[in-house]
């Protein structure tokens, strides 16, 4: 295709990578969920493994990789290519903005903080629009963009409305089936946002791509992206099973130690009697 200097350019999306990034954000929202459950112990102390766990969940996975997912999808007639710091940038924001987000919105311990829930939303919202339109800036291509503010903002109360939401079910849904369908309405929220931001954005031809060595793109970009995302995520899984396996045996050791001493008092009490 001939390109003009100046010409606009028209996307298209690969529907087959649509549908893995609202895959992922789903799956990503649905352990960050879990997670979020467990972040703080009984006594109010942090879980750190929990809390790390479900900062990766929702941040580097349910967010970012939605998000590095999308951008494979969204297809222009010139060649695009991301650049590497940036995108690495982008993403230990989305994990520590994530974890941070939780944090507050549960640092009550066992009982929810409405402050601490409405300062974490704003602030995974503003923090979701940092990486998202960062993640837009590192695209290294033929073109320049140019932005529709109302869209920009239409994607920034999007992303505050999605993290309120997520960060309320996370601390207020106990059920797993009521957390999965939490999830699927997370993943629709952060895939809204994304889809709206990329609108957002006019791309316009211009005479060569910004020279940078350090960058990475290709056609297998995505799935790569989607594999690595899904073994992350098997690995915490793996983590909370474990650690859900250890609360048990520590339960069931009390019930039992209580037991035992009851049944020592009864049969002191009897050998007394006699």
């Amino acid at each position: 295709m001939d390109l003009q200097i100046g010409q606009v350019l028209n996307p298209s999306y690969g529907l087959g990578m649509v549908a893995l990034s609202f895959l992922i954000a789903c799956a990503g929202s649905f352990v960050a969920l879990l997670c979020a459950r467990r972040m703080f112990r009984a006594d109010g102390r942090l879980d750190w493994a929990m809390a790390v766990g479900g900062a990766i969940a929702l941040g580097g996975i349910g967010i970012w990789s939605m998000h590095f997912i999308g951008m494979v999808a969204y297809s222009l007639p010139v060649r695009v290519s991301y650049d590497i710091a940036l995108t690495t940038i982008s993403l230990i924001a989305a994990i520590g903005i994530s974890g941070l987000a939780l944090y507050l919105a549960g640092r009550g311990g066992t009982r929810f903080s409405l402050r601490g829930w409405a300062a974490g939303s704003v602030l995974a919202g503003l923090g979701v629009c940092v990486m998202h339109y960062m993640g837009m800036f590192a695209m290294n291509m033929r073109a320049t963009m140019e932005f529709d503010g109302a869209r920009v903002l239409l994607s920034v109360a999007i992303a505050i409305t999605a993290a309120a939401a997520a960060l309320w079910l996370a601390f207020n849904l106990r059920k797993v089936s009521h957390q999965a369908a939490a999830a699927v309405v997370m993943g629709v929220a952060v895939c809204s946002m994304h889809y709206v931001g990329m609108s957002a954005a006019t791309m316009i031809c211009t005479a060569a791509a910004p020279a940078n060595a350090f960058t990475i793109g290709g056609s297998f970009l995505g799935l790569m992206v989607f594999g690595v995302a899904g073994a992350v995520l098997l690995v915490i899984g793996y983590v909370m099973s474990e650690r859900s396996i250890d609360d048990a045996a520590h339960s069931s050791e009390k019930p039992d130690t209580l037991f035992g001493r009851m049944a020592a008092a009864t049969t002191r009490a009897r050998l007394q009697s006699h």
